[in-house]
């Protein structure tokens, strides 16, 4: 990281900002072509969950290369100054490069649909068996984490 005096380091720093950010950026490689798209997400122990259709590009993308990369910020605040020099963001920010896998185990398909839903503050049990049947859970494990953060 080149502005060091900016890197976060601290795991309870860098969980509480995936906690308090609304939400995720995949990024995704479609061959050689870069595809982000903005989702909701769930978290726990270095394991981002995702959920998503069973069909579309990003099933596709991820089934053709599964390295991905995850983006999440939050407590942005525009910062503005007398010249255009002085004028500057506030934010937190986490990127993380992991791996992709489409979920198959019941369990663990409702696991990280219930993380999604604890995220956002909602139920995290019930899932009616036709809604679980149409929707895709992605797990993406995490590789490698960096926070930043700019006051």
């Amino acid at each position: 990281m080149r502005r060091k005096e900016k890197q976060v380091t601290d795991n309870a720093s860098i969980e509480a900002i995936i906690a308090g950010a609304r939400v995720c950026r995949l990024g995704l490689c479609d061959r050689g072509q870069p595809y982000v798209i903005p989702l909701c997400f769930g978290y726990a122990q270095g394991v981002f969950y995702l959920h998503s259709a069973a069909q579309g590009r990003k099933i596709d993308i991820l089934r053709d290369n599964p390295r991905v990369c995850i983006e999440i910020d939050g407590d942005t605040v525009l910062k503005t100054g007398e010249s255009p020099c002085k004028w500057g963001m506030g934010f937190k920010s986490v990127i993380g490069f992991g791996t992709a896998a489409i979920v198959t185990d019941p369990a663990e398909k409702c696991r990280g649909l219930g993380l999604i839903m604890a995220h956002y503050g909602g139920p995290t049990e019930g899932y009616a068996e036709k809604a679980l049947d149409a929707t895709t859970v992605i797990r993406v494990t995490i590789s490698e984490l960096t926070a930043k953060q700019s006051p």
